[in-house]
């Protein structure tokens, strides 16, 4: 059976069809998809979504420990979280196969860094796969936990954002059941105190020298002769690229087990060719092999050292062009960055935090990353998720230090951000007594993934009902006393919680309690927000003066008539939140029927 497939669904098929018995994600682009699709198959493998990585891979480990195959799945940054369980599983090994997929992101389209995880596979002494497509994602998928099992070890299958993303022909295959195997303990495998991970550790060494051993040997890396004169080494998504730019022009030593690298199979190939390019994406992993064993290539001093390679870069490295295209003006394009949709929960908040001073507002990753722009122009910066709260208390304790300093932090993140890792970073900033004012912004649901449940939503990943857990009873449970709960599209109350925090010499939180406009309501958020999103607003332009005060929302269903100089909304986006009714200094602004 023949199907077509992005890469990201290809994973979540190889992992049925070998039999995965549990998968655990967290949500973030380019990887969301591989557990939105395991889902799928909810009578085979259970699915769930964890609170962060760190979870995400430590619950996957239970899986294993017990006896089944299991997945955890992240993009790169989320490795990074995930990273302490990984190394100490590296020695304890496995009892059912486990597979770590880690979506690289090279180029940045919706991260805050592009790092390589294979150094991570390097670093943690754990095999890695890299499929080049939809086909190989699925079937490196099936090889990488018959590998966990086989040698005793998780393995990490790296996937890339056009991997993740891209479409091709998947042959798809019956699911393989494997036994769940019986549970015996052995504190000589999982207890990893000193003197038992020492002796581990010693097995790790043994075991990169099978690792080793099966790199040289393996069909995973294949060598394409296409004479002697030039060789290209890549991997990955790369591959396909290079062979879009030089056919069969070149020879090509294409390598699907990258970690170890085949140190034979590089020297045969290298050996042979009179030329040698390293194609690969992010740092030069493969390059310094190469070069460590003793040969002179074209890498990183030829191609770009960051971003996508994809074939119009490589074109142009290596032979100074690219293929003609249709020519335009670019001053000509409009310039469209991304915005907050007509609706968002979070535009009324930032209208009114935007125009407070002496204010640093801390900022964390998600929708509300956006508010540093045009036209809220409000937030400092944000560094990884969680860190809003944490970041901002340590600045807060510097203004602090300086006596005639004026500045307040206001720490902003969103619900699901908050139960990832910034309920760490609230707990910190009550242990620690400080006085900033910290904004957990509750929009019901994981937005910028696309729209994938979390603890506060009351479902599971698989649609099973469960509870619902209430920001503001963890809050006060923390010990904080000033917490107020509002709703952020009504500007007087943002107003008066903003006022009422910044004049409190102690930690306040603010939680900003509205579903996203894109969020499909359950029975629940039915009954709580009645009415939500069932009306519209239009402008009256014999009321209108031109002033512009509701294009100043940063809403896109509001647009500017310059030569007449009136605002216009448009009916079928605008969803009737009002904040721009608020804003208007003559009242031009009100609701019609939906």
């Amino acid at each position: 059976m023949k199907k077509l497939m992005t890469g990201n669904e290809a994973v979540a098929r190889g992992a049925y069809e070998a039999g995965v018995r549990y998968a655990s994600a967290y949500p973030g682009t380019p990887s969301t998809e591989i557990l939105e699709n395991v889902a799928l198959y909810k009578d085979n493998i259970a699915a769930e979504w964890a609170v962060n990585e760190k979870v995400a891979l430590e619950t996957a480990i239970g899986a294993s420990m017990a006896g089944a195959r299991s997945l955890a799945a992240m993009k790169h940054v989320g490795v990074n979280v995930a990273a302490d369980p990984l190394f100490t599983f590296s020695y304890t090994g496995v009892y059912g196969g486990l597979v770590l997929v880690s979506a690289d992101e090279p180029g940045q389209h919706s991260s805050q860094n592009e790092q390589d995880n294979r150094n991570y596979a390097k670093f943690a002494k754990i095999p890695m796969l890299e499929p080049s497509d939809a086909q190989e994602a699925k079937d490196m998928t099936k090889e990488a936990l018959d590998l966990s099992e086989r040698f005793d070890t998780p393995v990490l299958l790296r996937m890339t954002t056009r991997v993740c993303h891209s479409k091709g022909i998947v042959e798809c295959s019956d699911r393989i059941e494997k036994e769940i195997i019986e549970y015996k303990k052995d504190v000589n495998k999982f207890v990893s105190v000193p003197a038992i991970a020492r002796k581990l550790r010693a097995k790790v060494e043994e075991r990169q020298k099978s690792l080793l051993e099966f790199s040289n040997s393996t069909p995973l890396n294949f060598i394409e002769w296409n004479g002697t004169k030039t060789g290209v080494i890549t991997s990955g998504v790369c591959y396909s690229y290079a062979r879009e730019v030089f056919g069969n022009s070149v020879s090509y030593l294409k390598l699907g087990f990258t970690q170890p690298l085949p140190d034979e199979k590089i020297r045969k190939f290298c050996s042979k060719v009179e030329k040698i390019y390293v194609i690969e994406e992010n740092d030069p992993y493969i390059e310094e092999q190469v070069r460590i064993l003793g040969f002179e290539c074209s890498g990183k001093g030829t191609f770009p050292p960051f971003g996508e390679k994809l074939p119009e870069v490589i074109r142009k490295s290596v032979f100074g062009e690219i293929l003609p295209t249709v020519q335009y003006d670019e001053k000509e394009v409009v310039s469209r960055p991304p915005t907050l949709c007509a609706g968002c929960p979070h535009r009324g908040f930032y209208y009114e935090l935007g125009k407070r001073k002496n204010v640093l507002v801390s900022g964390d990753i998600g929708c509300y990353s956006l508010a540093f722009s045009y036209p809220y122009n409000c937030t400092d910066h944000n560094i990884c998720m969680g860190a809003s709260m944490s970041v901002g208390h340590g600045a807060q304790k510097v203004f602090n230090m300086q006596k005639d300093s004026k500045m307040r932090v206001v720490s902003c993140l969103g619900d699901s951000t908050f139960f990832h890792t910034g309920i760490n970073s609230l707990i910190n900033v009550m242990y620690n007594n400080s006085n900033t004012v910290n904004v957990i912004l509750d929009n019901r649901i994981t937005g910028m993934t696309g729209h994938q449940e979390n603890p506060g939503s009351g479902y599971t990943l698989q649609g099973d009902k469960t509870v619902s857990i209430d920001i503001e009873k963890i809050v006060r449970a923390i010990g904080f006393k000033n917490v107020a709960v509002i709703n952020p599209n009504d500007l007087k109350a943002v107003k008066t919680a903003l006022d009422w925090a910044l004049n409190l010499d102690e930690p306040s939180v603010i939680i900003t309690r509205w579903p996203c406009v894109l969020k499909k309501f359950s029975s629940e958020d039915k009954e709580e927000f009645k009415g939500a999103f069932n009306s519209k607003c239009a402008v009256d332009p014999e009321r209108c003066i031109g002033c512009k005060a509701c294009t100043r929302t940063g809403c896109p269903a509001i647009s500017f008539d310059k030569s007449e100089k009136k605002a216009s909304i448009d009916l079928n986006t605008c969803v009737g939140c009002e904040v721009c009714a608020q804003v208007c200094p003559v009242e031009a602004i009100g609701k019609v029927e939906a």
